[in-house]
């Protein structure tokens, strides 16, 4: 179950996003939020420090919390947030589907531990998934799920959500994800089922999640057509 604080976060992040605080304006006040969303003045503080980290607001001595964040013309995925793909379409405006390819019990061999980082012998589910946004395939998912984590995990749960699988039926609590992002050659697979255009490069993420338990149960590797879409993160100079 996630903190209170984090859906107060999502909540003014979804404002932001949608106008409703729009770009250099202030957001309401911490007593006006304390009162909103019946929370404690650390739960507000939480949310707003997560906001700043995120590049969403910045606050200034004296006036307020100022919204910095700006509308971008692709579809921006948060590197600091874990979000389903679902929420991320949501908050983008985007409709998506998802067309599983791959689902199947695998145990961890040499080449597969050194590119996922589970060990050899590990009991794996591996799925692949493509993305489907508005009409076209854009990102196309190849995963690993360490296989005690996810019992009970179907194709069907696959297409919809993983995540809220895991968080609502298996009790999880996901809290971590090491990323990293590369730029590769499209392979023979990638323009098979990806709508690639002229492109011949992707952007590459790799994620390796954690649980509340330290447990590393997930490596899903995205592979994305690159005129659509952006990471941010935010940098911070001087803290």
């Amino acid at each position: 179950m996630k903190a209170i604080y984090y859906d107060i976060y999502k909540a003014l992040r979804d404002k932001i996003i949608a106008g409703v605080y729009p770009y250099q304006s202030y957001i309401p006040s911490e007593l006006a939020l304390i009162d909103e969303y019946q929370c404690t003045h650390n739960t507000v503080r939480k949310a707003l420090q997560v906001l700043t980290m995120h590049g969403f607001v910045q606050p200034i001595r004296g006036k307020g919390v100022k919204v910095i964040w700006q509308p971008g013309k692709r579809t921006r995925f948060v590197l600091g947030d874990i979000e389903t793909m679902h929420e991320a379409a949501s908050r983008n405006g985007l409709e998506v589907s998802t067309q599983v390819r791959v689902f199947e019990r695998i145990v961890c061999d040499r080449s597969v531990a050194e590119l996922t980082g589970f060990r050899v012998g590990d009991e794996l589910v591996r799925v692949e998934r493509v993305r489907r946004f508005d009409g076209a395939n854009l990102i196309f998912d190849k995963s690993c799920f360490l296989a005690s984590c996810v019992e009970g995990l179907t194709p069907e749960i696959a297409a919809s959500s993983i995540f809220t699988f895991l968080e609502g039926e298996k009790g999880m609590t996901i809290t971590t994800s090491n990323r990293t992002i590369t730029m590769e050659y499209a392979t023979a697979e990638d323009r098979e089922v990806l709508d690639l255009l002229d492109f011949d490069m992707l952007a590459v993420m790799e994620n390796r999640t954690f649980n509340s338990e330290g447990i590393h149960f997930e490596t899903t590797q995205s592979r994305h057509r690159p005129d659509y879409f952006s990471f941010m993160t935010t940098a911070v100079r001087g803290y």
